[in-house]
């Protein structure tokens, strides 16, 4: 007989997220205007008008990865796909509509730095090239919201070892697309656009680590990130870069752009800790989106078992965001 033992924090995912509050504290420290709320009828990861079909749409749906367990049910898609932070286009949770915009095919991704051989390579054949699996995630945003999302892609790790980065690579460092003309926000000087983000070599090659492409059994929707964005669960959300043209292994450790505009509150590791109070609210708990429900946040988001020994021999590092 197999007996399954549970973690404590682990509940089964047979429920689903109901419906959503929308409270973005973040737009306080750029002290911009908000963007128009924008009414979004288009369903959860359907195309544009203007875009041709998603060539890896046969991907999907992947099978699951049934390693990283939740803690509570996947969000609902339709939540989801309403919710997000997406400053490229506005600073608002509601994107969905102006998302569209951005052409996501013919999409290049460039792999440079310190490498044996840069190169460009279309998202389609990466994707193909890395092949795609689903994973359940939980999402911490440093603004104390969480959702759960089932996302479908490939370890980050695949992507390094795809590279072939030289010994001197100590860091990953990632770009977001740059294109003024459709995305609104990138109109705005306050912000040092394009998005960076980077992570160290060992948090990249981490199995946890994960290039999402997709979700909720299809090919990613604009405004979570198309066609490729970054999951990294134990860390706070605005590591989770969107849209990445670019990925540069380098020497030094990259600057965020969040960081870039205010390194006393957006680190560089930006672990997850409830102990380690964001200098304007606290991190101790968080709303889960959909049910208004607030829960006790853990440390390194439920995931310092898969990720807790990166940072050993670290404690002179700011490791919390």
């Amino acid at each position: 007989m197999n007996i399954i033992r549970r973690r404590g924090w682990e509940i089964p995912e047979s429920q689903i997220t109901p419906e959503h509050l929308a409270f973005d504290r973040r737009r306080f420290l750029i002290g911009g205007a908000s963007a128009l709320a924008l009414s979004a009828s288009l369903a959860p990861g359907a195309a544009h008008a203007d875009d041709a079909p998603d060539p890896t749409a046969n991907l999907y749906p992947a099978k699951r990865n049934e390693t990283y367990k939740l803690d509570r049910p996947i969000t609902d898609e339709k939540i989801n796909a309403h919710y997000n932070n997406f400053y490229e286009f506005n600073s608002s949770k509601e994107v969905a509509d102006q998302a569209q915009k951005l052409p996501i095919r013919p999409w290049t991704v460039k792999i440079d730095g310190l490498v044996e051989k840069p190169i460009e390579i279309g998202v389609d054949d990466l994707i193909r090239k890395m092949g795609i699996e689903e994973r359940a995630y939980r999402h911490r945003c440093v603004e104390a919201w969480s959702m759960a999302i089932a996302w479908s892609g490939f370890p980050l790790a695949k992507l390094v070892a795809f590279a072939k980065p030289t010994s001197g690579a100590k860091f990953l460092k990632m770009e977001t697309f740059l294109n003024p003309k459709v995305a609104p926000g990138q109109r705005q000087t306050w912000f040092p656009w394009p998005y960076v983000e980077g992570l160290s070599m060992a948090e990249a090659t981490n199995d946890l680590a994960f290039i999402a492409t997709g979700a909720y059994g299809h090919p990613m929707a604009k405004q979570h990130g198309a066609p490729l964005r970054l999951a990294v669960p134990w860390k706070y959300g605005f590591k989770s870069i969107k849209s990445i043209v670019r990925f540069s292994f380098v020497d030094k450790q990259p600057i965020g752009m969040w960081q870039s505009l205010q390194a006393a509150e957006y680190g560089f590791w930006a672990n997850v800790n409830p102990k380690v109070p964001h200098p304007r609210w606290s991190q101790a708990t968080e709303e889960v989106i959909g049910t208004g429900e607030r829960k006790p946040t853990l440390l390194f988001n439920g995931y310092g078992e898969f990720v807790a020994d990166i940072y050993k021999g670290m404690d002179g590092e700011r490791l919390w965001a």
